[in-house]
């Protein structure tokens, strides 16, 4: 018992001296949705039995709560196409108050009508939605058979229950760079938050991302001409720097990997629904969670925590080149947006 009390007061502070108070989740690596930039159009997902069971899930994320983690995002793939999904959003809620300051949700949307009651009254108080263009052509298009109007009723519904809506919009030059702006009116009027991502180069796609690729800092300056953006000081947890559009309430973000590398002030990692950790969503390196706590137990998976935190790299390497390979092997659905 004295030996698990010293491990537990182990605070999560990597070998930059960076202090990880954010951790990832993702709880399945199956999807409904075969986003163009993100999966290839036939995918192999893993086999059931190498997925972490919910009570894995739960005891690993209440260790890393225990050491100072503050913040828990439950992702996937698509998180709701896991059954049990709301039951571990119930267990994790009941920890915001005292270790936790929050659980959050990104989702697709297109199961969220059907949960959104269930999640707020799990203890979640807002959530991403990853919407890309509300065309309902163009979402078909971008997630190759997508119906818009399910995701646009989950947001509604969601909305209804109370939940704190933000919207992720990948920008993909050529594709959905003229809604932009539209967006951003769309989200002022709904009252949901807006972020903007840079496509990232993980696991192998049908397409090239550098013909995809389109700079936040050029998005930005098209903004500025259409509306009066202010700085905003909000932090939200993760990589997002913040803006506002005057007069409202909406804050407009950007992540912005590869134009403006985040790195110095990285707080979180990855937990994959095979239970590998990953320290950084650039590279490949992972600890494997599941074979410590299925041979050694809470004990086992702090030590392994601890190699993991030594391990973790000061940044990315992400690049976009004509040609060139992905930075990473695996997709995002497998780590987790």
């Amino acid at each position: 018992m004295a030996c698990s009390a010293a491990l537990d007061d182990r605070k999560l502070i990597d070998g930059h001296g960076r202090a990880i108070r954010y951790l990832r989740i993702s709880v399945t690596d199956r999807c409904d949705l075969r986003c163009r930039y993100c999966m290839a159009e036939e995918m192999t997902f893993l086999p059931r039995s190498e997925l972490l069971s919910l009570e894995e899930i739960a005891l690993i994320a209440e260790r890393f709560i225990t050491r100072g983690v503050r913040k828990i995002r439950l992702t996937g793939g698509e998180p709701l196409v896991r059954r049990d999904m709301i039951e571990l959003a119930r267990r994790l809620g009941r920890q915001v108050g005292t270790g936790l300051d929050e659980i959050t949700l990104t989702t697709n949307g297109t199961r969220l009508a059907d949960h959104a009651e269930a999640l707020a009254e799990a203890g979640v108080r807002r959530i991403n939605v990853s919407l890309d263009s509300r065309d309902p052509e163009t979402f078909r298009y971008i997630t190759r058979h997508g119906q818009i109007d399910r995701v646009l009723a989950g947001i509604a519904a969601a909305k209804a229950a109370g939940l704190a809506v933000k919207i992720n919009m990948v920008a993909l030059k050529g594709l959905n760079e003229d809604e932009i702006a539209p967006m951003l009116e769309w989200a002022v009027a709904e009252g949901h938050d807006l972020t903007l991502i840079e496509t990232m180069p993980l696991g192998a796609i049908e397409e090239d991302r550098a013909d995809r690729f389109l700079p936040l800092p050029e998005v930005l300056a098209r903004l500025r001409s259409a509306f009066d953006l202010i700085g905003d000081a909000h932090v939200s947890g993760g990589p997002a720097r913040y803006l506002r559009v005057a007069g409202t309430a909406t804050r407009l973000g950007l992540i912005s990997p590869l134009t403006s590398n985040f790195c110095a002030t990285c707080n979180r990692v990855r937990l994959s629904t095979d239970g590998k950790l990953h320290m950084c969503l650039g590279h490949d390196d992972s600890v494997d969670l599941r074979a410590a706590i299925r041979e050694g137990g809470l004990a086992a998976v702090d030590l392994a925590i601890d190699t993991a935190l030594g391990r973790k790299p000061e940044r990315h390497d992400f690049n976009i080149v004509r040609g060139a390979a992905p930075a990473v092997a695996r997709h995002m659905s497998v780590t987790g947006g």
